[in-house]
């Protein structure tokens, strides 16, 4: 999100006197940790919108930036298995095609038709979007991180921030481990990190983390074409093209915080949702597992735009852990933000000040995990 924004801003802008800083090594966090997934199934008409314009950005994004990403279209295949969970996604169909995303409902036929390994028990119907696709996520960040430097952008690892100083309210200066560095505009796009970042500054967040693990199969013949999911279960899966089953589900006993071990616990739920599912998975060996954090919000909304409080100082967090498929439009999106103040509906109703004012957004229901 953070590169995004500063390749934006420097491309679209001429503001190359920009400094990215990555506590760690690039793609150290949620970014090079996630599952690669790009859609357009949602439940919100903004997310919806914000989403076809996204995965044209990416569908392109190897072109405009001479690397390979590994794009793959297979579609996103999202299943129901009770009748609740099948009228929610017939509704959401509906406001996808009103939007101009070509999803459509399947038969269970149907569906077994596409991926015929899956499990006919209790399978009621499923959506199915084939624009929907999967990348490998490094390549994305590699690249904005090479585009926006030979744009000018200092693109700075290793280096943490310590401080952020104020002048008449407004920000000022950055402190980090490297020394100081005097601006006018700060974007925090730390994602489960950014309350930590926003508290340099007097800002309370209401978004918190949340680990998320994954883990990656053997490699299998190539077999499975859309990324396969269940919002009941929270379970995801998709095939790379290496051959790996790589895939997730949701665990709501983690310890809180910035915890970023693996668990037992998790191997034991994505085993049993994943064969439910897919029995023919039994016996795939799985060779590695890890972890990352989602950004969680109460209204399970990003928070994104300036803070009213501290001019000068900008959000782009809280995107329930799907702030990697988002960041191709929101970069483009929040750089004219930041270079010339555009205003957008968008990001007042994302604001900060909504959590202050009680006014949260009705809940996005396609999260996965």
């Amino acid at each position: 999100m953070g590169l995004a924004i500063a390749y934006h801003l420097a491309k679209d802008h001429g503001l190359c006197d920009v400094v990215v800083l990555e506590a760690s090594y690039l793609c150290s966090g949620a970014s090079g940790r996630n599952g690669g997934g790009i859609r357009s199934q949602w439940s919100s008409q903004e997310n919806i919108l914000l989403m076809r314009e996204s995965l044209r950005l990416c569908r392109d994004f190897a072109r405009a930036h001479r690397i390979n990403t590994w794009f793959r279209q297979g579609g996103y295949l999202f299943i129901a298995r009770s009748e609740l969970r099948q009228r929610a996604l017939e509704k959401n169909v509906a406001l996808q095609n009103e939007n101009g995303v070509r999803t459509r409902m399947l038969s269970p036929k149907e569906t077994l038709r596409i991926v015929p390994e899956l499990s006919a028990d209790g399978l009621l119907a499923a959506s199915y979007n084939p624009d929907d696709a999967v990348v490998f996520p490094w390549p994305f960040v590699w690249g904005y991180a090479e585009g926006a430097a030979r744009l000018g952008v200092e693109v700075v690892t290793h280096t943490r921030v310590t401080g952020i100083e104020r002048s008449a309210g407004a920000v000022c200066a950055v402190q980090t481990t490297r020394g100081r560095i005097r601006t006018p505009r700060v974007v925090n796009a730390t994602g489960a990190h950014s309350p930590t970042l926003a508290r340099l500054v007097g800002v309370e967040l209401p978004n918190h983390p949340h680990r998320h693990e994954i883990c990656s199969s053997e490699p299998l013949k190539p077999w499975l074409k859309p990324l396969v999911a269940d919002l009941d279960t929270g379970l995801y899966f998709s095939q790379s093209t290496r051959g790996e089953v790589v895939g997730g589900v949701a665990n709501a006993r983690v310890p809180a915080g910035e915890n970023q071990d693996s668990s037992n616990r998790f191997l034991s739920l994505y085993s049993r949702a994943l064969l439910r599912a897919c029995p023919i998975l039994g016996g795939v060996k799985v060779l590695r597992q890890w972890s990352g954090l989602y950004d969680i919000t109460p209204d399970q909304n990003p928070i994104v735009g300036s803070v009213d409080e501290v001019p000068g100082f900008y959000l782009a967090c809280g995107f329930m852990g799907h702030g990697f498929m988002m960041a191709p439009v929101m970069g483009k999106r929040l750089a004219a933000h930041v270079a010339r103040g555009e205003k957008s509906e968008l990001f007042d109703r994302w604001n900060l000040r909504r959590y202050r004012d009680g006014k949260l957004l009705a809940q996005e229901s396609m999260i996965i995990g």
